[in-house]
C-alpha cells in the first residue's frame, strides 16, 4: 500500500498541473512578461471568471506597448464587454488600438476614450483614422438640373472628403453628403439664364456648391468638388411647351364638342316644335269638315256658298300648280 502513495500523489500532481494550464493562460502571461506589460496571473484568471478571452485583451495591450501608449488593462476589458464579447469584441478592440497607433504616428490628436466612444456609435475607427490622412473621393450618381432656358443638364461630380476626428459621434454621413451636393448643382444649374454659361464655365458648380458650406453636422470635411462629366439632356421648356399646346387643344376640343351638342339638342327642339305645330294644323284641318257641316245643318251656310267655296279653292290649288310648275322654266331661259 505505500508504494502505491507515491503514485497517487503524482497523478493527484499531474492532474493539479493539467486543471491550472487549461485554466490559466501561463503562455500569455510569458508573453506578456516578456514585452514588458505588467498582468498578474490572478488578472487573468479573472477574465476568464468574466468569460473574457484573455488573449483578445493581452496581445491589444502588448501592441500599444510597443507603439509607446500606455492603455490600462481594465479600460480595454470594459470595452470588449460593452461590444457583448462576440466576435466583433475583439476586431473592436484591435481596431481600437489599432487606430490609436495611426493616429500617433500621423500626428492626430485621438485619445482612447474618444476612439471608443467612435467605435461604440457604430463606426469604424480605424478607417476614419486613415481617411483623415488619406482623403476618401465620393461619387455622386447622375443629377439631372433644368436651366432657365428649359435645357436639361446632366452632371456628374466627385467630392473629396476627409474625416473629422472631432464630428464622427453624431455627425452625418456619406449619403447626407451626396444629397447636399445634388442639391447645390441643382440650385446652381438652375439658377444660369442659359446652359451653354454652365457648359462654358463647368468650375461655377464646384465653387458655388462649395461655397455653400456642405460639410457642417456631417462626419466629414469637403475638401474639393470636381465636376466629372455635364451632358446635355432634354429640352425641358420645349417638351413642356408641346403639353401645355395638346392640353389646350383638348380643352378647345371638349368645348367645340360642348358646342355641337347644344346645337345638336337645340336643333332636335326645333324639329319637335315644328312636328307639334303640324299637329296642331292638322288638328285645325280635321275640324274644317266639321264646321263646314254644323253651318250647312244649322242653314248659315247654302248649298250653292259651299259648291263656290269648293271653285275658289280648286282654282287656287291650280293656280299655285302652275306657278310652281312655270318657275323652273323660266329659270332655264335665264330670265
Amino acid at each position: 500500500m505505500e508504494t502505491f502513495i507515491p503514485w497517487i500523489i503524482g497523478a493527484a500532481v499531474v492532474i493539479f498541473l493539467i486543471i491550472f494550464f487549461s485554466f490559466v493562460p501561463l503562455g500569455l502571461w510569458i508573453s506578456a512578461a516578456a514585452s514588458g506589460v505588467k498582468i498578474g496571473l490572478f488578472d487573468l484568471i479573472g477574465m476568464r471568471i468574466r468569460k473574457v478571452n484573455a488573449a483578445d485583451i493581452v496581445n491589444p495591450m502588448i501592441k500599444a506597448t510597443k507603439a509607446g501608449l500606455k492603455i490600462p488593462m481594465n479600460k480595454l476589458e470594459a470595452h470588449y464587454l460593452a461590444k457583448g464579447g462576440k466576435s466583433n469584441g475583439k476586431a473592436s478592440v484591435n481596431r481600437v488600438v489599432d487606430s490609436l497607433i495611426a493616429a500617433q504616428r500621423a500626428g492626430i490628436p485621438l485619445d482612447f476614450e474618444r476612439s471608443c466612444a467612435i467605435d461604440l456609435a457604430g463606426r469604424d475607427v480605424l478607417n476614419a483614422v486613415q481617411m483623415s490622412v488619406n482623403p476618401k473621393v465620393i461619387e455622386t450618381p447622375i443629377i439631372a438640373a433644368v436651366a432657365m432656358d428649359g435645357i436639361e443638364l446632366r452632371a456628374k461630380a466627385k467630392v473629396t472628403v476627409r474625416a473629422n476626428i472631432d464630428r464622427l459621434v453624431g455627425g452625418a454621413g456619406e449619403e447626407t453628403i451626396i444629397a447636399r451636393v445634388g442639391e447645390g448643382i441643382v440650385t446652381t444649374v438652375g439658377s444660369a439664364k442659359s446652359h451653354k454659361e454652365v457648359l462654358e464655365n463647368p468650375d461655377t458648380i464646384s465653387r458655388t456648391v462649395l461655397a455653400k458650406g456642405l460639410d457642417a453636422g456631417t462626419a466629414f470635411e469637403i475638401l474639393s468638388i470636381d465636376i466629372a462629366d455635364v451632358d446635355v439632356g432634354r429640352n425641358v421648356g420645349a417638351q413642356l411647351q408641346i403639353d401645355q399646346a395638346e392640353a389646350d387643344k383638348r380643352i378647345a376640343q371638349a368645348k367645340a364638342e360642348e358646342r355641337r351638342a347644344m346645337a345638336v339638342a337645340q336643333e332636335q327642339e326645333n324639329i319637335a316644335e315644328v312636328q307639334r305645330m303640324r299637329a296642331r294644323v292638322i288638328e285645325a284641318e280635321a275640324e274644317v269638315p266639321q264646321a263646314i257641316s254644323a253651318a250647312l245643318r244649322d242653314g248659315k251656310l247654302g248649298v250653292l256658298d259651299y259648291y263656290n267655296m269648293k271653285n275658289v279653292m280648286s282654282d287656287t290649288e291650280m293656280r299655285t300648280a302652275i306657278g310652281k310648275s312655270a318657275a323652273p322654266a323660266t329659270d332655264k331661259k335665264g330670265n
